[in-house]
């Protein structure tokens, strides 16, 4: 597990909802993915205005600090299994291994300000072929709104602006989508930032009048800490934490590790097959827990194993 809690819990929002219980393809559940922190092309947003085509945080700072901005997201990639001809197929067995085509992600992390361009590419790894689509954008930083004297207002929009024919499915919108946007923020030196969600009195009103969209702007790193923002598209309180008990990230924060892990160790041996070849990140999860030992288990259950 991550030691950094910072990174700790921006991997947790990049990853949330990334597939669910029971992690396996034909789950129904499974059929709609990449929900949270969607920035899609504008000409899907135009007929999906759920969909937002922009992000937009807006936080307060102290002082002279100065602001370093990252912006994460995932990108979809396409996994395509290959048959004996050389065709895509659904799925195959190969030795004794099902492999089945679906979609898996790759981690993006652009510097802002910037533009966000990304050449679309394949890859072939055996079998399966990877591919992706391109992906073009850009990142706006405002640092310079002074609100009063020591305090700033600092705004981060990421748009996306990859071309796309209006009236295609919410799948091909998808494939050319940040998804799981979120903002990261480092003041430096690292004691500036405000919170939001319990700020001090006398900037209750500045606090008030941040318009962030799509995001919800939280402090994190230890407590007490206020040098990193994450502006997050699912509502965290300041200073989130994972669990130290968490045996890993099982892509759902609103769950218990216990209940997925028990859950996990009941499937079958075909069902355990399916969750492998579904995602490579779901072929964790099940080697994780399968490794898992009695202590583990019993800590889970919130007490400490007998000895």
């Amino acid at each position: 597990m991550n030691t950094d809690p910072v990174k700790a819990i921006a991997d947790a929002v990049l990853y949330e909802g990334y597939i669910l219980w029971p992690y396996r393809r034909s789950a129904l559940k499974n059929q709609r993915r990449f929900t949270f922190g969607g920035v899609y092309p504008p000409a899907h947003a135009a007929v999906h205005p759920d969909d937002p085509c922009a992000m937009r945080a807006e936080v307060l700072l102290r002082g002279e600090a100065s602001v370093e901005v990252t912006v994460r997201f995932l990108q979809v990639v396409r996994r395509t299994v290959l048959g004996p001809d050389g065709e895509p197929v659904d799925e195959r067995v190969v030795d004794g291994e099902l492999l089945q085509s679906w979609e898996e992600a790759i981690e993006r992390e652009i510097a802002a300000p910037g533009r966000i361009e990304i050449a679309s590419g394949a890859q072939r790894d055996g079998l399966e072929v990877r591919s992706w689509d391109r992906l073009d954008g850009e990142i706006e930083v405002v640092t310079g709104s002074t609100l009063r004297p020591g305090v700033r207002r600092v705004s981060v929009t990421v748009r996306n602006l990859t071309a796309f024919e209006a009236g295609r499915s919410r799948q091909d919108a998808l494939e050319r989508t940040l998804c799981s946007t979120h903002i990261l923020l480092k003041a430096t030196p690292p004691d500036g930032f405000i919170s939001l969600t319990d700020p001090p009195a006398e900037l209750a009103d500045e606090a008030a009048a941040c318009r962030n969209v799509g995001c919800w702007p939280v402090l994190v790193g230890d407590p007490g800490e206020a040098g990193t923002m994450l502006a997050s598209p699912i509502i965290l309180e300041d200073h989130p934490r994972i669990a130290p008990e968490s045996p890993g990230d099982m892509f759902d924060g609103g769950e218990i590790d216990q209940l997925l892990v028990l859950n996990i160790m009941a499937l079958t041996d075909s069902e355990r097959a399916e969750m492998a070849a579904s995602d490579p990140r779901a072929a964790e999860i099940l080697e994780r827990v399968q490794r898992l030992t009695p202590e583990q288990l019993m800590t889970l259950h919130g007490r400490t194993a007998l000895r």
